[in-house]
């Protein structure tokens, strides 16, 4: 049993339920995004999303470009204030593009909003989010993304790119924080 921070690690979601479901992302994406005039562009949100967005790219079998936009939205809050602040902001252009917005975690819903409209000032042609995990009951806001892995428990999560103080991203597998111990 894996543990940080002297809590235990409860496993949710174990790596071939992962790797099973990305690939099934993928072959959604692929039939949606199949019209595109040009290479689509997919959008990473640093840093949670990183692994799940290069284990999703491998498994698409159409031409990507693949850019990442850091933001922050906590401070030094445990929850998101739903106003982002560019930290990295696209080195792509979008506008006219066909854009995937992929991100880890979708909670509150109030910081992918935002960053929804943020991209869509940008002007591409068709806009799509894909998340791998939704909290129940936590959103604030009317938000769902095109595409969802997993609908998740209202728990403290790590593992595929998710991280308690940077602890944890390298687990390959959803695991939920013990509230005890």
């Amino acid at each position: 049993m894996w543990e940080i921070r002297g809590k235990k690690l409860n496993m949710l979601i174990d790596e071939e339920s992962v790797a099973k479901r990305v690939r099934e992302l993928a072959r959604e994406i692929e039939r949606d995004f199949s019209e595109a005039e040009s290479e689509p562009v997919v959008v990473g949100l640093l840093k949670g999303a990183f692994v799940f967005v290069a284990d999703l790219i491998r498994e698409l079998r159409i031409p990507v470009i693949v850019d990442f936009l850091w933001v922050s939205s906590y401070g030094q809050s445990m929850e998101s204030s739903g106003v982002i602040r560019i930290v990295k902001d696209l080195d792509t252009d979008l506008e006219g593009r066909w854009v995937l917005l992929v991100d880890d975690i979708l909670d509150t819903g109030l910081t992918l909003k935002e960053i929804h409209t943020f991209l869509k000032s940008k002007r591409p042609r068709v806009l799509k989010t894909c998340v791998f995990l939704e909290k129940e009951g936590r959103k604030k806001v009317d938000f769902d993304p095109d595409y969802l892995g997993f609908k998740v428990p209202n728990r403290f999560l790590v593992g595929y790119g998710l991280d308690w103080g940077e602890l944890g991203r390298n687990l390959k597998g959803i695991y939920a924080v013990e509230e005890k111990g």
